[in-house]
């Protein structure tokens, strides 16, 4: 028998030390390396065996791994699983790929099994492994059914099974004698190898349990779902090795306080990352948003100050953001600047045009943006209805209800063209807004004569002011 090792990692990057070190070489951060207990030789036997045992059940002709020409290779999609879930096809590139392994993140209490467990109900084409970590067959019974899954569809869960266990080799033994076409892990961090002599959660832990699942998923191409904890940093525990491994990484965010939920794509493999998918939180679980426009919108902005509407595009999704500004003298002697959804350096430097390009003086005004209904929004057509809802809090000038806008500001004060512009005037005339400001370059290469909306064509950020104050 080899004897066991000891070794370092650090619980923030993963970093590995074959002695303990006050600085991490990798991510800077002091006092961040535990001691581990690795296996010697014989480390990960039992889950390699594990591995192997089941290639030779699922894979019926195991092919030699050589070296293949280019040209060689067939360019065939495989035909990916329909989730019944549009969001969810959406942010995973068009559905899920067969022998992929992901990884859905998000806060506790976000709705990640409420996610899985009514998706999984869905698909009773599908023989699924449910396996849990953290809750009883009993609790999730019950979820199951405030879901609607056995009460309403009782003949339909014939293929869905619970299992509730935290050992990896007795995991992969059910799905040896189940054969399962969809395994779903709730959650990774609760999973543990007899092979590694650490508490589960641990980064060996971790790293070990899911190089196993995802050779599984490689060697039988079962798709294999991970769900996984947030830090109190925000991001993924595991840690960052834990990203490294799967093949798409899934992130579930919101406030709790808040109905709406985000899903987004972080890492994906096999499609964009830039997708996004909305839900509502009801009693009954997780609903879908298709017109998200519509609910992130208030109803009665009228008379309302510090209020813009921006055409955002996320994706391929276009939908109508509402920008909220608070503009007050500053109660100190620093003024604040605080945004919520919004990058804060892109707001001090759209400040800092406004005061250099326009003339408004703002050095003494503490300055609050927040995006409406918890949405993080990144793109960069959100500068002008930023600017437009600063000035209006300011001048305390409400903007004309049926006005919208979308543009990107430069540091001369130039407001630059934008890309997919007809989507974005699409949207804006589908919800009944009558005028738009946009960059007059985006004039160029299509007809505005078809769009029923008025367009406002700008060079300069004085001209989109002057257009919406008069």
């Amino acid at each position: 028998m080899a004897k066991d090792k000891i070794a370092y990692v650090c619980s923030n990057c993963g970093q590995e030390s074959p002695k303990w070190i006050g600085k991490c070489p990798a991510c800077g951060q002091w006092n961040t390396f535990k001691e581990i207990r690795v296996a010697g030789d014989t480390g990960t036997h039992a889950a390699r065996s594990a591995a192997a045992s089941l290639r030779s059940n699922f894979v019926s002709h195991p092919k030699d791994n050589r070296a293949l020409r280019l040209r060689d290779i067939s360019n065939h999609d495989d035909p990916r699983i329909d989730m019944h879930d549009e969001e969810l096809n959406r942010v995973l590139g068009g559905g899920l790929v067969p022998g992929s392994i992901v990884l859905l993140g998000g806060e506790p209490g976000i709705g990640k099994s409420t996610l899985s467990l009514q998706t999984m109900l869905r698909m009773p084409e599908k023989k699924i492994l449910y396996v849990s970590g953290e809750e009883s067959a009993h609790q999730l019974k019950m979820r199951a059914n405030r879901l609607g899954g056995e009460n309403d569809r009782p003949a339909q869960t014939e293929n869905f099974l619970i299992l509730c266990e935290n050992s990896l080799e007795a995991i992969f033994d059910h799905i040896k004698a189940e054969a399962p076409e969809l395994v779903v892990i709730d959650s990774i961090q609760t999973i543990m190898t007899e092979d590694v002599e650490s508490s589960a959660g641990s980064i060996a832990q971790v790293r070990e349990c899911a190089s196993a699942l995802l050779r599984f998923a490689k060697t039988s191409g079962v798709p294999v779902i991970l769900i996984g904890h947030i830090t109190k940093e925000g991001t993924l525990a595991g840690p960052k090795i834990l990203e490294h491994i799967v093949d798409t990484v899934i992130q579930f965010e919101g406030d709790q306080h808040y109905m709406y939920r985000i899903l987004r794509s972080i890492k994906n493999r096999f499609g964009s990352t830039s997708e996004l998918g909305i839900y509502e939180m009801q009693q009954n679980g997780l609903r879908q948003v298709s017109n998200p426009s519509e609910l992130l919108l208030t109803q009665d902005r009228d008379g309302l100050s510090g209020i813009a509407i921006t055409s955002a595009i996320e994706g391929i999704r276009p939908f109508l953001v509402e920008t909220q500004a608070l503009v007050s003298t500053a109660a100190y002697g620093t003024p604040q600047r605080s945004a919520t959804g919004f990058d804060q350096r892109r707001l001090n430097m759209l400040l800092a045009v406004l005061e250099k390009r326009v003339g408004f003086k703002l050095m003494q005004k503490d300055v609050f943006i927040n995006i409406a209904g918890g949405l993080r929004v990144t793109d960069l057509a959100m500068d002008l209805s930023v600017i437009a809802a600063v000035l209006s809090s300011n001048v305390d000038t409400p903007i004309e209800s049926g006005w919208c806008m979308a543009g990107e500001v430069g540091l001369s004060g130039e407001v630059r063209p934008v890309n997919r512009i007809e989507q974005r005037i699409a949207e804006a005339e589908k919800l009944g807004f009558t005028d738009m400001i946009i960059p007059k370059y985006n004039l160029q290469g299509f007809d505005a004569k078809k769009y029923h909306i008025q367009l406002h064509p700008v060079r300069k950020v004085e001209e989109a002011l002057r257009a919406i104050f008069g």
